[in-house]
């Protein structure tokens, strides 16, 4: 086995930035005003799902649809460009027919296993030992538990002020990093 904990530690630490759980609180105070609820359980269950599916058939399956990962990486970075577009503007972008919950889409999808952390996991997939990125799904899927589980709490701490800015914070990082993510694989669609 290649169990390895400074692996663990920066794949925890990369997919930790590119899901941004965090940055996300504004959102998901919004998804629960809206819909009422969230089932933190389903939701992380369902994200975790996804991410270890992906690392172990992500890129075939876009080579089946003849998508190469660079392509799916820019695709990744303007799903996460208008993401943090809305967080910083204020505006809504995003818009669904209302459902019952969201605790699947857009949370589950594309929120926390979306383009950019489908991406990272088969960036990742090409540096880091598998069991190394599983173990940091893991422990990433248990942080996004813990902040889906309170953030009531938080936004209740944070008062609307605080949570604005800290949306707005994290939303130059996500467009920070959808910048990178752009910048890093648009040369390789042109070479």
């Amino acid at each position: 086995m290649n169990f390895d904990i400074r692996q663990i530690i920066t794949v925890t630490m990369v997919l930790f930035a590119v899901i941004d759980i965090v940055g996300s609180i504004p959102i998901i105070v919004d998804l629960r005003k809206k819909h009422g609820r969230i089932e933190s359980e389903k939701a992380s269950l369902v994200a975790a799902f996804i991410m270890i599916v992906f690392l172990f058939v992500g890129e075939e399956l876009l080579n089946l649809i003849g998508i190469d990962v660079n392509s799916f990486a820019v695709a990744g970075a303007f799903v996460l460009f208008f993401l943090a577009l809305e967080m910083i503007l204020g505006i809504r972008i995003y818009k669904d027919e209302e459902s019952g919950s969201a605790s699947i889409v857009p949370l589950a999808f594309p929120l926390i296993a979306g383009a950019g952390t489908m991406t990272t996991l088969l960036s990742l997939r090409a540096q880091f030992h598998t069991v190394n990125i599983i173990i940091a799904i893991v422990i990433n899927i248990v942080l996004v538990y813990f902040v889906l589980r309170v953030s009531g709490r938080i936004e209740k701490l944070l008062g609307k002020n605080g949570l604005g800015v800290i949306r707005k914070a994290f939303g130059v990082v996500l467009l920070a990093i959808a910048v990178k993510l752009f910048a890093s694989n648009v040369k390789a669609l042109f070479a």
